[in-house]
């Protein structure tokens, strides 16, 4: 089940995994929010080189991203970085 979630006024795509009972939530959209990128390639940029240098410093919390198809803006399923309410809190952090 997928589904679109509103935060300030802004679309978070987001998916729900019923076996594992867990909410999953575009990462992309979450940090264009957070970061307030006026587009969505600027989010997915910032995104990206948060990611290499979670990465290069050896963050596990990257390694809990998954990747899921999401309906992208021109409509067509595309994956997309996701993760769980509690992933999203630590990148945050």
């Amino acid at each position: 089940m997928s589904s679109i979630k509103i935060f300030e006024e802004k679309k978070v795509r987001s998916q729900y995994d019923a076996e594992k009972e867990i909410w999953y939530f575009s990462i992309v959209d979450i940090v264009g929010i957070l970061t307030d990128q006026p587009t969505v390639e600027r989010a997915r940029n910032y995104w990206k080189v948060l990611k290499n240098r979670l990465l290069k410093e050896g963050s596990q919390t990257v390694t809990n991203c998954n990747q899921l198809k999401m309906a992208a803006e021109d409509g067509r399923q595309r994956l997309t970085d996701v993760a769980s309410a509690e992933t999203l809190l630590r990148l945050a952090q």
